[in-house]
């Protein structure tokens, strides 16, 4: 076995990452942020060295370099993602505003008042918020999907949440507090038989797993490319072709245009009348270098060293005194995710500790406040792996965390 560990992490891929490569820092953050290849930070100056100019609007030469490359970008996406078509997908700022454009040019026009939208407990802010606002504008109700505390979503639960008036249904593929997959083509299939729109929020898994939307049959699905080697300040929406010609857009303005008079506008085709005003090309070029990273690593590689470390984490954790790790004590269900408490301690304390040691972890309820009420913890620390992570780094996480209530002042080490 440890023949098999030693070979799994012989390449060291923090080579690839310059931060990580000039900064001595144990990063265990990567389900907040993750960091930069260099063939993503070279790809984002190569567009604006090469190609700037304003995409969509110049019959120039630049100007048609430029719509070339963001499109190819497009294109990527959509063989990243196996979408039918380029024009079901969207470039947005991140999965936020995704979440949001369909909350508003999808929900506001097609709910009304007695309709049900189910939400599961597991949802980051960006996946509830939308979807409590039009609530409380169009009149429909909100239903919560709730889970077992090791965050399994069970047969019983889907059964109480749906009903014949379920219209919209919203869920995570990665609880980005507990790691856990909620059975998504479960639910789906749930939702066809309600007739029910189904909106996946795949921040958290995208940079994890491959993601077929055509397998997945989603209506919607969200991520950001900042979660997945990509550029901060740009994300995706993907939406069924049927569905978006449905839509009307949700920011007017520049180039997401067919023509405007005195009277009015006729929008443009898909995929541009939801792309208001200049676009993050440079970021759709620097996404599409990162979706050319992640295929060169491939995800069997991602997976067998994201679990590898899970385990070891996972395992140092429970051994610990006074520490209690959230979720399933089962490694397959935490995706790289660990978030835990530790006894007398805050964990904004349990942050600042392991930061003095040099290691990068989150603190404090990871915009998942009603999750954590639900768990019965105002706050947890948040230690999340990425492939580039090594097993030495792991044990330097374990030791820090071992230490810190003996350096609060109780005694032990």
């Amino acid at each position: 076995m440890p023949d098999e560990k030693n070979a799994l992490f012989r390449r060291d891929f923090k080579k690839d990452f310059p931060l990580l490569r000039e900064n001595p820092v144990v990063y265990l953050d990567n389900a907040a942020t993750a960091q930069r290849p260099e063939a993503v930070l070279n790809a984002q100056m190569e567009f604006y060295r090469e190609y700037n100019a304003n995409p969509l609007r110049g019959i120039y030469s630049l100007g048609q370099e430029a719509t070339q490359r963001y499109e190819e970008a497009r294109e990527s996406v959509r063989a990243f993602l196996n979408a039918s078509a380029p024009e079901e997908i969207i470039f947005t700022r991140n999965a936020t505003e995704s979440l949001n454009l369909v909350a508003c040019s999808y929900g506001l026009s097609h709910l009304k008042a007695g309709d049900e939208i189910v939400v599961s407990i597991l949802e980051h802010h960006s996946n509830l918020l939308p979807w409590q606002r039009l609530a409380e504008k169009t009149g429909a109700k909100l239903i919560w999907l709730e889970c077992e505390p090791d965050g399994t979503v069970t047969e019983e639960g889907i059964s109480r949440a749906f009903s014949d008036r379920t219209r919209l249904v919203a869920i995570t593929r990665i609880s980005n507090v507990l790691g856990c997959a909620p059975p998504v083509e479960r639910i789906v299939a749930e939702a066809r038989k309600r007739g029910a729109v189904v909106v996946l929020d795949a921040a958290q898994s995208v940079a994890h797993m491959p993601t077929d939307v055509q397998r997945l049959d989603v209506d919607f699905l969200a991520f950001s490319g900042h979660k997945l080697y990509g550029p901060m300040g740009i994300g995706v929406l993907y939406g069924k072709k049927e569905r978006l010609a449905e839509m009307e857009p949700f920011l007017l303005g520049g180039e997401m245009i067919q023509s405007v008079t005195r009277e009015g506008a006729v929008w443009a085709e898909l995929p541009h009348r939801f792309e208001a005003g200049t676009v993050n090309a440079a970021g759709a070029w620097g996404l599409k270098a990162a979706l050319e990273y992640i295929r060169e690593v491939g995800f069997e590689t991602i997976g067998k060293r994201e679990f590898a470390l899970t385990v070891q984490a996972l395992e140092g954790l429970k051994a610990i005194p006074h520490v209690r790790v959230q979720g399933s004590g089962d490694p397959r269900k935490h995706c790289g995710i660990l978030s835990f408490t530790l006894e007398g301690v805050h964990p904004h304390d349990v942050c600042s500790i392991l930061d003095a040691d040099g290691i990068a972890v989150r603190a404090g309820h990871h915009c998942a406040q009603p999750l954590l009420e639900h768990l019965g913890v105002p706050a947890t620390t948040r230690a999340s792996v990425a492939f580039y992570n090594t097993p030495e780094e792991i044990s330097l996480f374990l030791n820090s965390v071992e230490s810190v209530r003996g350096r609060m002042g109780y005694g032990e080490f």
